[in-house]
This record gives C-alpha cells, structure tokens and sequence, in this order.
C-alpha cells in the first residue's frame, strides 16, 4: 500500500466525505442498524466493544456508538480521524480515535468483541502480504470467538469488464447538490486500478471542481474469503445487500 497516497487521499476528502449522503445522519442509522442485524445473530445485543479500523469520519462508527456500543475508531487519515471523534461529540456519543494503519493495530490482544473494516477499505492493501498482515492484526485484536465484519465492493463483475469509471452520483442536502463520480485506470494485472474521485460542488461562477487520487486492489470475493480464512478465521459468510440492508456484500467471520 502506499500509505502516503492513501492518507492524502482521504485526508483531503474528509471534509467532504458527508456530501456523499443526501442524509449523512439517516445514512449512519440505516448502517448501524444492518451492522447490528449482523452482529446481534453471533454476539448478542451486546452493548459490545467495537473497533472500527477504518473509521474514516465515522459513518459506522458514529452510529454505531449512538445505537449503545463503545465503540473505537481508527484511521490512517489524522483529518478524518479528528473530524469523526468531533462529529460523534457533536451528537452526544463518546468515539475516541487513534490515527493508526489496519496492518500494525496500536490496541491490545483481544480487545474487542466486534471488529469492523467497511467501505471498501482493505482494498487499499495491494499486496497479498499487506491484506495478510492487517487481517492477522484483526485477528489479535478481537477476543476468542469475536467477529469480523468486512465489507467490499462487488468486484467480481468489474474485474471481467474493466469498467473505465463508477456510476456518477447525485446527492442534494443544506450544502447543495453536489455530483460524484470516479474514473477507474486499470493496471496491466487486470487487478489493481487508479482511481480518480471527482466531485463537483455549487460555486458563484458554476462549479467547484475537487479531484482526489489513489490506488485500489479489485479484490474478488474468492480472494477475501481465502485471506480472511488464511489469517484463522472460521464460520465465513457472505451476505448480499438485499439481506442484509448494508449497502455493499458484507464477509462475516468468527476468530477461530
């Protein structure tokens, strides 16, 4: 992974990053709650101790802290990780948070009952070794018989296509309409893509144009499943967006 590329582009995009979301907020209730649907069948009602290990500005794990866990979050991105430790103050939750890469975890042997890795963040690691290493770090971290949530996108249509770009999307809240989308660049692998991440803002002369940069691995659901239970995990499965409510296929795993 290269670390710098991957810090730079959420660093710049944290400001941003709820423009996404034509409801930032209802979009952390809807994910907390499908997160739960998820958790509660192996762990109970819990309230557990969460780390989210990529809490970007904390769209899981804001609403997840609301919904009564403790949680944690971590992120490779400082600016991010500062603004979701503001953003859940200022909505009553407690989310402390540590600026920390998925690979070398600063938390303790069997922390956690719950690990979350969301939003197509291990697709960032683009080596073998590196997603090895981080679900090894996963693994420590969560207690015996604790569960892994990760989730990713569905990359198994795309690396037959190559599709050259996401679909554009527009979303509309108190800051205005804004359009995002991404071109995709694909590597000589037929693996690994650059990413381009546009987004078009309102501004007085028309529009505000912000580009961010980075590197992705297309990751297929084979490969995730078989590092996930390289790394010792047990009892895998998948679950589709149409049942789980989550918005994209989440790998669920206990330590084995």
């Amino acid at each position: 992974m290269a670390d710098s590329s991957v810090r730079d582009f959420y660093d710049a995009l944290a400001g941003d990053y709820h423009r996404l979301f034509p409801d930032w907020d209802a979009s952390m209730a809807r994910q907390a709650d499908a997160l739960n649907g998820l958790v509660r069948p192996r762990l109970g009602a819990g309230p557990h101790r969460v780390l989210d290990c990529s809490c970007g500005i904390g769209t899981q794990a804001i609403g997840l802290a609301l919904a009564g866990h403790r949680v944690v979050g971590s992120d490779l991105s400082p600016v991010a990780a500062a603004r979701a430790t503001a953003e859940a103050a200022g909505r009553g939750a407690g989310l402390p948070t540590a600026v920390a890469d998925m690979r070398t975890l600063p938390f303790r042997p069997s922390a956690f009952d719950v690990v979350i890795c969301a939003d197509n963040s291990l697709s960032h690691l683009l080596s073998r070794q590196d997603v090895a290493q981080a679900l090894s770090e996963m693994r420590r971290v969560l207690r015996e018989d604790g569960l892994l949530v990760l989730s990713i996108r569905d990359y198994d249509q795309a690396r037959r296509n190559r599709p050259a770009a996401a679909p554009p999307q527009v979303s509309e809240n108190s800051d205005g309409r804004t359009i995002t989308f991404q071109l995709w660049h694909w590597h000589d692998d037929g693996e690994r893509y650059d990413l381009e991440h546009f987004q078009l803002l309102p501004a007085a002369s028309g529009w505000d144009v912000r580009v961010r940069r980075t590197t992705s691995w297309a990751l297929t659901r084979r490969q995730v499943t078989d590092a996930v239970a390289a790394a010792g995990f047990g009892d895998l499965t998948w679950h589709a967006p149409e049942s789980s409510g989550f918005y994209q296929p989440v790998l669920t795993a206990c330590r084995a």
